[in-house]
């Protein structure tokens, strides 16, 4: 075990990661799953047993041969919080070292709020959530909307939030909680999510769609986030999309506020509802004209994607999930195409399951990923 001491930590980190997800649950397979002798491995497992964070659990006696000793993580060995927040509102979860989430926290933000009133509910959640956990706080993740410097921990623009420029997140949090922060892009937090707690468990290329307060994507191409030269992918929000005045960035017409306005035909700066979920579900009319133009304009976006990075499936965030299966059916009729010598290829978009806590959820699940046991 001759490794420098940031190989020895990152070793001990991708151990853990593996066995909260279950993709190992003996030597053996920790072994195979690392690509690391028997021997080496065993001295791994003994180490973060004695410092707590690996126990066994008892004998496999399924497979012939000799029976393996089974191993699994210490949910009490610490907690994670992850943080996440748009221009409505700010969630945060609780999760275990094991990779179970503990509590839900939710707080609305007024409208018109600035980065100072974001930054006080952010501090306040996790306030919350530490006084209900007995166990250390090991790291804390956060899912900031718009553009985001992960190494710096800052958060670099976001229109809909008052004040949202170079606001250094990790450095304030930091301070506040001494310990390892974690700042990354909200959708891509959701992609995250998607591969702890959702249906992208076995799946190594599949897109969030986001519709939100604006409109973004989240790529995840052969298990790792696609983030980019610059930060911008999935930036596709910006994109110039054409419209009957003019081109419009995509943010205006096929974020969830904007669909909403559409579907109902209001005005561009009409008040928005409290339930936007339910608002939605009250004016979607699969037979209107609007409906049929914004599943139109989306399928277009899906069609561009698809030749673009070409992913297993869309999980479809946020308001637009309460429109249910009518919504992504659409979608994918007219999204629709054939490429010669594939036939079979299918659009297929699913609204996801995990609710309004994903991008908290995908946080934490950041923060859990980002930890290594000291050395």
């Amino acid at each position: 075990m001759r490794k420098q001491p940031a190989d020895h930590r990152a070793m001990l980190g991708s151990a853990i990661l593996n066995l909260r997800s279950r993709h190992a649950t003996s030597r053996s397979s920790l072994a195979r799953a690392l690509g690391a002798s028997a021997s080496t491995l065993s001295l791994y497992v003994e180490q973060l047993m004695a410092e707590g964070y690996v126990r066994e659990t008892g004998l496999d006696k399924a497979n012939l041969g000799r029976p393996r000793r089974l191993l699994d993580l210490v949910p009490e060995a610490g907690w994670f919080a992850g943080l996440e927040f748009n221009a409505q509102r700010v969630s945060a979860v609780a999760v275990d070292f094991s990779g179970r989430c503990l509590t839900v926290e939710n707080q609305e933000l007024p409208e018109g709020a600035d980065a100072a009133q974001v930054l006080r509910s952010l501090v306040n959640l996790v306030e919350k959530l530490r006084k209900a956990q007995p166990t250390p706080l090991l790291g804390i993740g956060v899912g900031v909307p718009g553009l985001v410097d992960r190494k710096k921990g800052v958060g670099r623009f976001f229109s809909f939030i008052r004040k949202w420029e170079k606001v250094p997140v990790a450095e304030l949090l930091h301070q506040r909680f001494q310990t390892a922060i974690t700042v990354e892009n909200n959708l891509r937090v959701i992609a995250l999510a998607e591969r702890w707690f959702g249906g992208g468990r076995d799946i190594r290329d599949y897109v969030i769609l986001g519709p939100r307060s604006g409109f973004g994507l989240a790529i995840m191409h052969d298990g790792q986030l696609l983030h980019g030269a610059h930060e911008l992918a999935g930036e596709v929000g910006l994109w110039l999309w054409p419209h009957s005045a003019g081109e419009r960035a995509m943010h205006d017409q096929l974020s969830a506020v904007a669909i909403y306005r559409r579907l109902a035909g209001l005005a561009d700066d009409s008040p928005l509802p409290s339930d936007l979920r339910q608002a939605l579900c009250d004016v979607a009319d699969p037979q209107s004209a609007a409906w049929k133009e914004v599943v139109t304009e989306f399928a277009r976006v899906l069609r561009s994607v698809q030749l673009i990075v070409d992913p297993e499936v869309f999980f479809l965030h946020g308001p637009l999930t309460s429109l249910g299966r009518t919504f992504c059916d659409d979608v994918e009729k007219v999204a629709a195409f054939a490429l010669p010598g594939m036939p079979e290829l299918r659009i297929r978009v699913v609204g996801s399951e995990l609710g309004e806590e994903a991008g908290a959820l995908g946080a934490a699940s950041l923060a859990m990923e980002e930890w290594n046991p000291v050395a």
